[in-house]
């Protein structure tokens, strides 16, 4: 392993305003890497950049809605244009949700999850594939243990993350002679404002966490695991020890494995 892999690196990571992206950026800036950093809001992504800035690195923030495809390529093309390469794509930005299905009365809501969790990912990695083929680089998909089971409460963000996991594996398998790599990233609850503007079932953001963050991870644990994670280039990396019992245990009590989930929920950790 290099003793700095991220030194000179361009990245690009989407969902930078705030929570693991921000910590990421935070965290990356420090270990020299150029950053593009993507979200929809400008002024809170623009704050980001400038921190990353005084770090002594170069970044920029790219306002990009990752669910438009055309916006997707501008970023891509903003990025090489000011960089010249691309090193590493994180595919990190998200929304989610919170409601059983039945109490769902707006389905848009569905619709609009995947657009963004999951087509976001594929435009962006659409868009910056050929420069990573060039560089040797690498993609890193940002998913959720909802990825991997299924949760209450969670059906179209599962459902979306599921889409992501299958996405990447194939991926995966379809440039193993290309020099790109591509590493999966399975967090458990973290402390962000995600779930305050998580969609309700009527459609409208929560505006509270139903989540009792001061139980959970922190941005900053969270990205403390991914860094190695990106360096080594792994192909997962499943966070928890919950998490990892629990996609063992899925193999021999699948049953016993919804019941810890519906706990989890019901328990808001």
């Amino acid at each position: 392993m290099q003793r700095n892999y991220f030194q000179g690196k361009t990245i690009i990571i989407t969902g930078a305003s705030s929570g693991i992206g921000k910590e990421l950026a935070l965290q990356l800036a420090k270990k020299g890497a150029k950053l593009a950093l993507a979200a929809r809001n400008k002024d809170k992504l623009e704050e980001v950049a400038l921190l990353c800035s005084q770090q002594g690195t170069e970044a920029i923030a790219i306002p990009t809605d990752v669910s438009d495809k055309k916006e997707c390529k501008a970023l891509i093309d903003k990025t090489v244009n000011q960089f010249k390469v691309i090193d590493i794509l994180v595919n990190n930005a998200g929304i989610t949700m919170w409601s059983y299905f039945e109490e769902i009365k707006n389905l848009d809501i569905l619709e609009k999850i995947m657009q963004v969790n999951y087509f976001g990912s594929v435009y962006c990695t659409y868009y910056a594939l050929p420069y990573l083929k060039i560089s040797h680089g690498q993609i890193v998909g940002v998913s959720s243990l909802t990825g991997k089971t299924g949760v209450p409460t969670r059906s179209g963000y599962g459902a979306s993350k599921h889409a992501m996991a299958g996405f990447f594996d194939t991926l995966r398998i379809e440039l193993k002679s290309s020099g790109v790599d591509v590493t999966m990233i399975y967090p458990g609850f973290v402390s962000t404002e995600v779930r305050e503007r998580a969609f309700g079932g009527d459609g409208k953001p929560l505006g509270k966490s139903p989540v009792k963050e001061g139980q959970v991870m922190t941005p900053q644990e969270c990205v403390k695991q991914m860094i190695p994670a990106i360096e080594k280039r792994k192909r997962e990396l499943v966070m928890t020890f919950r998490g990892k019992a629990g996609l063992w245990l899925k193999m021999i009590a699948p049953g016993l494995v919804d019941k810890i989930a519906l706990k989890a929920i019901r328990s808001g950790r």
